[in-house]
C-alpha cells in the first residue's frame, strides 16, 4: 500500500494533498481557540470577562463568530472593481496558508522539506501586500486606499529588516533548510545552545518587527479607527471580511512558527534528556502567542511617522549591521567563539 503512495504520480498527489489537509484543518482550528485565548487575555487586562456565552466558557464563541460572517449578506459597494474586490481577500488568505507547507512540526513533520525554505517563505509573505493594495484599491473609497498604501509601505519596510535578521542565522547555520536551522541548534546544553542567546538583540528586533509586519497593535496603523476608520476593510463585510481575518491570524501564528524554528529550537526540548516533540514546538508557539497579546493589551499605538522612523533608522541599520558581524564572525570563527562564551558566561 505505501508503494503506490511513494512510487506513482497519483500516489505521491494524494499523499502531499492528504498532508497538506491535515496541517489546514489542524492551523484553523487552533486559530479559532488562539482568537479565543487572545481576547480572554486583553480582556483579563482590562479587568472584564471576555467571550463566555457560547460553550463552555465561551470556548465556542469563535466558531459562532465564523458561522456569522458566512452567513451575512456580501455587501460590494457600487462603485467597486467587483472582481478585485472580492479577488483581495482570497490572495491574502491563500498566501497566509501556502506558507505553512515548508514550516516543521517536529522531525520529519513538514509538507515540503524544501532546501530553500527560507526563500519561499520569503517570497509568498512578499505576494501577500498584493491582497491589501488590491483590497484597498478595489473599494473605490479614499480610506481604504489610503489604509492599503499605509499597510504597504508598512509591510516593506519591516520585511527588509526580518530578510536581515534571518539572514544572520542563515550564516551561522549554512542552511536555507528550515529543518537543519532546528537541528544545528541540537546540543547537550539544552536551551543554552539555541539560538536566542547568541543573536539575543535580534529576538528582540525579529519580534518587534513580526508585530509591525502582521498590523499587530501597537503597529495596527492601516487600521487605526481614529484616523483610518478600520483602513483598508472598511468596505469589507460577511465573508470577505473573515477571510482578511483569518489571514491575518494565520500570519501572525506563521511569525511565532518562525521564530521558535529560528530562535528556540523548534521542537527541541530546552531540558536535556527530555525528549523532543511536537509538545515543545507548540508550547513555544503558545509562550510568543501569548507575548504577542499581551503587548495588544499593555503598548499604546504608534504614530505611523515613528513607525517609519523605527523601520528605516533604527532597525535597518542594526540588522544590517548585525548580518555584517555574523558574516565576520563565521569567517574568522575564534570571533564568534568569544562572542559566545561572553554571552553564556563559560
Amino acid at each position: 500500500m505505501m508503494e503506490f503512495f511513494t512510487n506513482t504520480n497519483l500516489g505521491i498527489f494524494l499523499w502531499t494533498l492528504g498532508q497538506a489537509l491535515i496541517v489546514i484543518v489542524a492551523i484553523l482550528v487552533a486559530l479559532a481557540f488562539l482568537l479565543y485565548a487572545d481576547r480572554k487575555i486583553w480582556a483579563a487586562v482590562q479587568l472584564r470577562r471576555g467571550p463566555n456565552v457560547v460553550g463552555a466558557f465561551g470556548l465556542l464563541q469563535s466558531f459562532a463568530d465564523f458561522i456569522k460572517y458566512i452567513f451575512k449578506e456580501i455587501v460590494i459597494p457600487a462603485g467597486a472593481d467587483k472582481a478585485v474586490f472580492i479577488l483581495a481577500p482570497m490572495i491574502s488568505l491563500v498566501m497566509a496558508t501556502i506558507a505553512w507547507a515548508v514550516i516543521p512540526f517536529n522531525e520529519g513533520w513538514v509538507v515540503a522539506d524544501l532546501n530553500v525554505g527560507i526563500l519561499y517563505i520569503f517570497a509568498v509573505s512578499g505576494l501577500e501586500v498584493y491582497g491589501v493594495i488590491m483590497g484597498g484599491w478595489a473599494s473605490n473609497s479614499k480610506y481604504p486606499f489610503l489604509g492599503s498604501l499605509r499597510s504597504a509601505a508598512q509591510m516593506i519596510s519591516y520585511e527588509v529588516s526580518i530578510g536581515f535578521i534571518i539572514v544572520g542565522v542563515l550564516l551561522s547555520v549554512g542552511s536555507l533548510n528550515l529543518t537543519e536551522i532546528v537541528m544545528a541548534q541540537k546540543s547537550d546544553f539544552g536551551l543554552l545552545g539555541w539560538f536566542w542567546l547568541p543573536h539575543l538583540p535580534m529576538v528582540v528586533l525579529f519580534f518587534v518587527s513580526a508585530l509591525a509586519e502582521t498590523n499587530r497593535p501597537p503597529f495596527d496603523l492601516p487600521e487605526a479607527e481614529s484616523e483610518l476608520v478600520a483602513g483598508y476593510m472598511v468596505e469589507y463585510s460577511s465573508t470577505p471580511f473573515l477571510l482578511f481575518m483569518i489571514g491575518e491570524y494565520l500570519a501572525i501564528v506563521l511569525m511565532t512558527a518562525l521564530m521558535s524554528i529560528l530562535f528556540f529550537g523548534g521542537w527541541l526540548s530546552p531540558i536535556p534528556g527530555l525528549a523532543d516533540g511536537l509538545h515543545w514546538m507548540v508550547l513555544k508557539m503558545l509562550v510568543l502567542f501569548f507575548l504577542i497579546s499581551m503587548v495588544k493589551a499593555i503598548v499604546p499605538r504608534y504614530r505611523y511617522d515613528q513607525l517609519m522612523r523605527i523601520g528605516w533608522k533604527v532597525f535597518l541599520p542594526l540588522s544590517l549591521g548585525w548580518v555584517v558581524w555574523v558574516a565576520l564572525a563565521a569567517r574568522y570563527e575564534w570571533l564568534w567563539g568569544l562572542y559566545v562564551r561572553w554571552q553564556t558566561g563559560a
